[in-house]
């Protein structure tokens, strides 16, 4: 029986964190009471892709070797509950032994890795809301425990929604504490990773280097390019490889953010070398735009895509009147558009509005909106 008092304390832990580092932290550490793992894996994931992201949390499940050996097989492999389709699953958890009639070996990331650790089942979800994954999280119980049963499933499915909700506040533009660092004089050039066919990465430029000094910690692969790379980095080489091999479909792209608030694009992408073989995956770490934006923040504050249309405009300092010519509507139904988006936002003003969701300057604007009414 779950003890109520303990979920209680567990979601208002979540209503509390302070970054999704934080959160991740916090809540394995209670959810350990409740479901009684040994060992865990959290990660956050791109919205619109579903990649996994910065920050990662492992948990006595070895180093960012084994760490990255999970992931790789579950982009590449696995066919066993895979996160994509626990995404859209009815219920966004499930149990590994449950799901394989008692034979976890069915399992390819189980015989290659978890097996040999000494995991007897894992239980893995995926944290979503509004038909977007925010995160993922797999939970390991060592061989010899009972397997995770249909109480725990439901207990970490019934978490999937707060945690993708608070996941997904977290990734608001100024929802760190703490004063923001300036950005960049000078808009970096892109960073260039090239991965041969197998994998091994075999060449980086100093803009790559420059983009991966500036983010926060986590599990990393060995690189023999010297520093190690992300986890998340190299799974987004893995994802456009499970692409090409036609093992899944969509984009090999992630947008991550730095230590100090910015954001970045991770895309990759896989080439054709001579005679048809396949030739390098060419990974590309960038500032994110605008558009790469957008997504992120009509999700982050539950916007419309015609909500968000109109944001945007008003970040580029248009009036009402030319809102309306633009988009060929009424004046009046920009007006209640403006509204919900006041309302959505906790803003009051244009300006307010404009400073709260483009903090990061996404979109240049004309001037500051602040004069303009609804």
């Amino acid at each position: 029986m779950i003890d109520q008092r303990e979920r209680h304390a567990l979601l208002d832990r979540v209503a509390r964190a302070r970054d999704a580092s934080d959160l991740f932290g916090g809540v394995s550490s209670r959810l350990r009471r409740l479901v009684g793992h040994q060992a865990a894996a959290w990660s956050a994931t791109d919205p619109e892709t579903g990649l996994i992201t910065a920050p990662m949390r492992v948990e006595n499940l070895g180093g960012g070797e084994q760490c990255f050996a999970y992931w790789e097989c579950a982009l590449l492999e696995e066919t066993v509950i895979p996160f994509r389709e626990l995404a859209r699953a009815a219920v966004p958890a499930a149990g590994l032994a449950a799901s394989t009639g008692g034979l976890p070996a069915r399992s390819a990331q189980y015989r290659k890795l978890l097996g040999r650790q000494g995991v007897g089942d894992e239980l893995r979800a995926v944290l979503r809301i509004g038909g977007r994954p925010w995160g993922v999280v797999s939970l390991f119980r060592d061989k010899g425990r009972e397997p995770f049963g249909p109480a725990d499933v439901a207990l970490v499915a019934g978490l999937s929604a707060p945690l993708a909700g608070r996941l997904r506040e977290l990734a608001r533009p100024g929802s760190r504490p703490g004063p923001r660092a300036p950005g960049p004089a000078s808009e970096p050039n892109p960073g260039l990773i090239l991965f041969d066919p197998s994998g091994t990465p075999i060449s980086i430029n100093d803009e790559a280097r420059h983009h991966l000094d500036r983010l926060p910690d986590g599990p990393s692969a060995p690189s023999p390019l010297g520093p190690p790379l992300p986890v998340w980095l190299v799974g987004t080489a893995a994802q456009a490889r499970a692409v090409a091999a036609r093992h899944d479909r969509g984009a090999a792209r992630m947008r991550i953010r730095t230590r100090d608030g910015q954001w970045l694009v991770c895309h990759a992408s896989c080439t054709d070398g001579p005679g048809g073989l396949p030739g390098p995956t060419a990974v590309v770490i960038r500032p994110a735009a605008g558009s790469d934006m957008a997504p992120v923040i009509a999700e982050a504050y539950g916007l419309s895509a015609r909500e968000l249309e109109i944001t945007q405009l008003i970040a580029r300092g248009l009036s009402t009147g030319d809102i309306a010519a633009a988009l060929v509507i009424s004046p009046h139904t920009v007006r209640d558009h403006v509204k919900a988006v006041f309302g959505k936002a906790g803003v009051s003003s244009r300006g307010e509005l404009v400073a709260r969701l483009f903090a990061d300057e996404y979109w240049p604007r004309r001037r500051a909106a602040g004069a303009d009414a609804p």
